[in-house]
């Protein structure tokens, strides 16, 4: 049995445009993701810089940017899901909860976000890399309790990732992302405990030169 002409090219032709439509969504996703990435990575520069209000512009930009596309990509659900529009998420609520951390104006839920569960814890755990470079500047700046504070936020996100205990398929690769947070808090104690050792050795030779300067300046020393 031959195919009429007619009606397959009509076939053909209702495929193409829904092809057309599909790389149309492609490509929109792929810029404005790259966008949503840039935006957060300026915006996680501005907090290192204690830039806060800077910060919150670029996240807002990003949100509206994330939104839309969201809404528009809402019939494509094969692209939506792609490790692209889920890492410019990621790096999104990464940039907002080291905000919130850091500017203490409190963390974000999954919900305030507008991002998935999965999306969120591992950018929870991305925001510990953030809190820890954070706290090594608070260090340098000998402002040791602040590091302290930022070294329990950071423990606290690693207790909550350690107990999320589900498969790779269902939480994105987040074991791998609990590990690098284990690591990174390792690390940071380390540092801060070498560090306030080093402070309290400092006092107490300062201290003890004070001391017999003082001796010297005694009459009849």
């Amino acid at each position: 049995m031959s195919a009429d002409d007619g009606e397959l090219w009509r076939i053909g032709e209702a495929i193409i445009a829904r092809m057309n439509s599909v790389n149309a969504a492609r490509e929109r996703a792929l810029a404005d993701s790259r966008q949503i990435v840039r935006l957060s990575a300026n915006s996680i520069r501005a907090i290192h810089r204690d830039e806060f209000d800077a910060a919150e512009g670029l996240l807002a930009e990003a949100r509206k940017m994330q939104d839309s596309l969201a809404r528009d990509l809402a019939g494509f659900p094969n692209i939506y899901w792609t490790g692209y529009v889920q890492d410019a998420q990621k790096e999104y609520a990464e940039a907002r909860i080291t905000l919130g951390i850091i500017s203490r104006r409190g963390i974000p839920a999954p919900a305030d976000l507008n991002v998935e569960d999965a999306v969120y814890l591992n950018g929870l755990g991305e925001a510990a890399g953030e809190l820890r470079r954070y706290a090594l500047d608070s260090m340098r700046r000998n402002n040791h309790l602040r590091a302290e504070n930022l070294l329990d936020a950071m423990n606290e996100i690693y207790d909550l990732l350690v107990s999320v205990d589900y498969p790779d398929a269902v939480t994105g690769g987040l074991r791998r992302t609990t590990d690098m947070v284990r690591g990174v808090l390792e690390r940071t104690r380390g540092d801060l405990t070498l560090g306030l050792r080093q402070r309290e050795l400092t006092e107490a030779l300062t201290h003890a030169e004070d001391v017999l300067r003082a001796a010297r300046l005694e009459p009849g020393a």
